[in-house]
């Protein structure tokens, strides 16, 4: 949550700090804020979002000329969304100002301690406890800001990502991260650096970055690069080249991140799945898998954890490892996991499933399994995240950046690899044949054909949005392995165009949300044909006689649930354990459209934020 940019060199540091904003304006947007160093501090911010604080600074006439600065958008968690409560924030001195992702836990008994001697503090964030410790520090101590910061961090519980600017040191910028996370951009020319919350704002000037890790300090002074750690021990920076490319993080000509990266599935599949299918040896080629091949042959258990569309995406990878490897799956919430005291095994297998990888939840679950034995494979979207470093093993899906705040690519992505990764641990564990490996691999390898296909249907779920888009209620059902397609169809509805909306096994349907149908509620059925297709006809039968209006989600060429349904959208043929690589994409397009024809900003939803990195 949050987005923080963060430059020191010889450009002007405010257009780079605007655009940058502009490009993590996913990660937060309630408000924005910028701090520049020239003749002194000087600090911008406002409610709204980072278009309405380049409006004020631009009517306003604010001096925002300055060769290192700071700058912020927020996701509120201490405090409304305000003018006072946006970043940055500022000591009491006025010396120090300070930009800040992430939740400081002991803030209140901070915040006591230092109004007792005497600080006053504007705002209702914890961020401000931070900075007016740092100052409190500096001053009695007698220590420059970068040890003050230091010594801070070691009084403080709870994550962070923070840039801290010293109006006294313009040459200057100092950083740290404790599970938040934040990339260093080592800019072409001398003394040019980058901070950012992920590497968006920095690809346009450098593919050189150095990704902290937890309890690690950036220190820029003097055109040098500082690497140590809070405990203060030095660390060499370890610069990576970036992958991403500019192209990746802009809209191409779409008119919303969102349905710009629903259109880029099939290429995000493929790319998930390139490289992973050897059909000539009917296997599957995944380093992790390999590496651990003696303990997946004795694995009891696999549990999967995740949060929002993830935990959907391990539903659906419970279905697929239960059918196809013949292992018992438990899928959890990580907020859920991490908070009781859950029975894990050593010979259990722990799959933790994150778009971002930063996860706040999803990394507590991990080290949590950990702690108890267990081998835990991360699966997650973007290089150099933290999943990745705390799992023993894992795989990067290869989806490319999603800006959308509602994840739609990551999901097929991640559904694609668990089924790679099913089949890996089945062939290892000796319960699938090499005919059905080879029928499975080749018609996964088909998918992204079909998913093309099936986005040609835009036009069809465009008309049937125009049809249900002021409902206030919808229901979406499945069954199967496409109950988990249902949850996922609603959850997308919900979140970008504020109707209420249910995903429920279709059987479950007459325990209780039944008693909602009528004839104004739109129910989607997702329905290919199956072996519960004739349970499911049952279901719509049920629904057809209270006179509830019927979307259904079909395999081509169906004829029985044609004539019982109000609206019929087709998707190609395939086999069941991958259907839901088809069924999703209408719902996608369908939460999409009827968004946009209620006004919604689909990119941007009220009160989400794109990677939750807090609790």
């Amino acid at each position: 949550m949050c987005g923080i940019v963060s430059y020191i060199g010889p450009k002007e540091a405010y257009p780079i700090l605007i655009k940058g904003l502009k490009r993590l304006e996913y990660r937060g947007y309630d408000s924005a804020g910028v701090a520049i160093i020239n003749k002194g501090l000087n600090i911008y911010k406002t409610k709204g979002k980072v278009g309405d604080l380049e409006n004020k600074i631009l009517e306003e006439k604010k001096d925002i000329n300055g060769n290192i600065g700071i700058a912020h958008t927020r996701w509120a968690t201490h405090g409304e969304p305000n003018d006072v409560n946006a970043h940055p924030h500022s000591s009491g001195s006025g010396d120090l100002a300070i930009i800040h992702n992430g939740i400081i836990e002991n803030y209140n008994s901070l915040k006591e301690e230092l109004v007792s001697r005497g600080y006053k503090f504007e705002s209702e964030t914890d961020t401000e406890a931070l900075v007016h410790l740092i100052d409190d520090i500096k001053k009695n101590e007698k220590v420059e800001t970068a040890e003050a910061v230091r010594l801070t961090l070691n009084n403080v519980v709870g994550a962070y990502a923070i840039v801290i600017l010293d109006k006294n040191k313009k040459n200057t910028l100092i950083a740290a991260r404790k599970g938040s996370p934040l990339v260093v951009g080592v800019g072409e020319e001398k003394g040019e650096f980058f901070l950012a919350s992920d590497a968006t704002p920095i690809v346009e000037y450098t593919k050189d970055v150095v990704y902290l890790k937890d309890n690690e300090m950036a220190i820029i002074e003097d055109s040098k690069l500082i690497i140590k750690t809070i405990h203060n021990v030095s660390k060499t920076p370890f610069i990576e080249k970036l992958e991403l490319n500019l192209d990746q993080i802009e809209k191409g000509g779409f008119s919303h991140f969102m349905i710009k990266e629903i259109n880029e599935q099939p290429k995000s599949i493929f790319d998930s799945i390139r490289g992973r299918i050897n059909l000539k040896d009917v296997s599957v080629e995944m380093r992790a898998i390999q590496d651990y091949e003696e303990k997946l042959k004795t694995v009891k258990r696999l549990i999967i954890i995740g949060c929002g569309t993830s935990w959907h995406a391990g539903l659906v990878g419970r279905y697929l490892f239960e059918e196809i490897a013949k292992l018992p799956v438990d899928v959890e919430y990580a907020s859920e996991f991490r908070y009781r005291n859950p029975i894990v095994y050593p010979d259990d297998l722990v799959i933790a499933v994150s778009q971002s990888g930063e996860t706040a939840d999803t990394l507590a679950a991990m080290k949590l399994a950990k702690e108890k034995g267990a081998t835990v494979f991360g699966l997650c979207n973007v290089i150099g995240s933290s999943i990745p470093r705390l799992s023993h093993a894992g795989a990067y899906t290869h989806a490319g950046p999603e800006i959308g705040v509602a994840s739609t690519k990551a999901f097929t992505s991640q559904i694609s690899v668990l089924v790679l990764m099913a089949l890996a641990v089945a062939q290892i564990r000796g319960v699938i044949s090499k005919d059905r490996m080879n029928l499975l691999l080749s018609e996964l390898e088909n998918i992204p054909k079909l998913v093309e296909k099936v986005l040609k249907i835009n036009d069809q779920v465009y008309k049937i949005a125009e049809r249900y888009k002021d409902s206030t209620n919808c229901l979406f059902l499945g069954r199967g392995i496409n109950f988990p397609v249902a949850l996922e169809g609603a959850l997308k509805l919900k979140e970008i165009s504020y109707i209420h909306a249910e995903g429920y096994p279709a059987a479950e349907m007459k325990h209780g949300p039944i008693a909602l149908i009528d004839e104004n509620m739109p129910v989607v059925v997702v329905a290919p044909r199956d072996n519960v297709y004739e349970k499911i006809i049952s279901n719509i039968c049920e629904i057809k006689a209270r006179k509830g209006k019927i979307i259904a989600i079909v395999s081509e060429g169906d004829i029985k649930i044609k004539e019982l349904a109000d609206y019929v959208i087709e998707v190609p043929i395939t086999e069941e354990i991958l259907s839901p690589l088809l069924s999703t994409i209408p719902l996608q397009l369908l939460a999409y459209h009827i968004a946009v024809l209620r006004g919604c900003n689909v990119d941007q939803p009220r009160n989400l934020a794109k990677s939750v990195t807090v609790e």
